[in-house]
């Protein structure tokens, strides 16, 4: 007969499998990568904050990503770094750490999808009303949009964590590297039938909102594109829409991986692979995209790269003096 611990606030995290030798090289990777991610996405919003030609629409709705990214990968990732250097029956977490992290974890997931649709809606009115573009898109909407993104996921969020803390647990053992909704009912022992009602609802309604929103968007703006035949409109739209097609589909294609992996029990460790790679990737290459296209933050970078240069040819001449 199975042994049941009934309500502990002490769980057991199974993590990944990571042998002896391979342990300080995944550890580097995580580490590397999260001091990645905290450079590349904090400098995005100083530079952001900072350069004025940078207060636009686009860039402030961006600055919403890269907060996402700080926000989604600071809770996950320093657990997961403690966790690779210790072996598997000391990785423990306490209830309301592990709430916290789920918390988290699903917060990233769902403003993820809202906050880039958002920012389509954002190239939408940029290039099928440019002529209306500042006076639909002020600051007051840019907040609206902002509040809407962050808040609609913090009600879905908080209803699917609050059905799953009102559980009795009778389990301990957390069979994924971190904590989610999912590996927190799996530890009771009553009905979980709601819980995986109002989750399959939260997927479907949030994946499609998120994908029709793209789709009807972008079928818009190509039309617009199509008809108006106009270079300059043309190339804004592709440079611009590229970016954010390219944001969305990394992120799309990482969280599917993710729910499409929980299907097949068999690939366990592939799909705890896959479920930090969906805070990892898309946190390091948001940056990187956003920073390569964005014609506004190469100037800036160009500007700061040629200063640092004058500044060190003045040091060079006063040392030689």
């Amino acid at each position: 007969m199975e042994n049941y611990t009934y309500n502990s606030f002490t769980l057991h995290l199974e993590g990944l499998k990571v042998t002896q030798d391979s342990m300080y090289p995944v550890f580097l990777f995580f580490f590397f990568s999260y001091l990645f991610i905290m450079f590349s996405n904090v400098g995005i919003v100083a530079l952001i904050y900072i350069d004025k030609s940078l207060h636009q629409p686009m860039y402030l709705l961006f600055c919403n990503l890269s907060i996402n990214d700080i926000l989604g990968n600071s809770i996950m990732v320093p657990r997961l770094l403690s966790d690779v250097l210790v072996p598997p029956s000391e990785r423990l977490i306490s209830y309301y750490e592990c709430v916290a992290q789920a918390f988290t974890s699903h917060m990233f997931g769902t403003t993820s999808h809202t906050v880039l649709m958002i920012m389509a809606f954002d190239r939408y009115v940029a290039i099928c009303n440019p002529l209306r573009y500042a006076t639909i898109m002020s600051v007051k909407m840019v907040l609206k949009l902002t509040a809407c993104a962050w808040g609609v996921a913090l009600v879905l969020v908080a209803v699917l964590l609050g059905l799953t803390i009102r559980l009795n647990r009778c389990r301990t053992v957390i069979t994924n590297p971190y904590c989610d909704n999912a590996s927190l009912f799996k530890l009771s022992c009553e009905s979980v039938f709601i819980n995986n009602v109002y989750g399959l609802t939260f997927t479907v309604v949030l994946l499609t909102s998120s994908i029709g929103s793209i789709v009807l968007t972008y079928t818009k703006i190509t039309a617009v594109c199509l008809i108006s035949r106009n270079k300059s409109l043309n190339s804004k739209a592709l440079k611009t829409c590229s970016t954010h097609l390219v944001v969305y589909l990394i992120m799309l294609v990482s969280g599917m991986m993710n729910i499409i992996l929980h299907r097949f029990p068999r690939y366990t460790d592939y799909r705890k692979l896959s479920a930090i790679m969906f805070h990892i990737i898309p946190g390091s290459l948001n940056p990187i995209i956003y920073g390569v296209q964005s014609a506004e933050i190469s100037k800036f970078l160009s500007k700061l790269q040629k200063n640092a240069h004058v500044v060190k040819k003045r040091n060079r001449k006063s040392n030689i003096v």
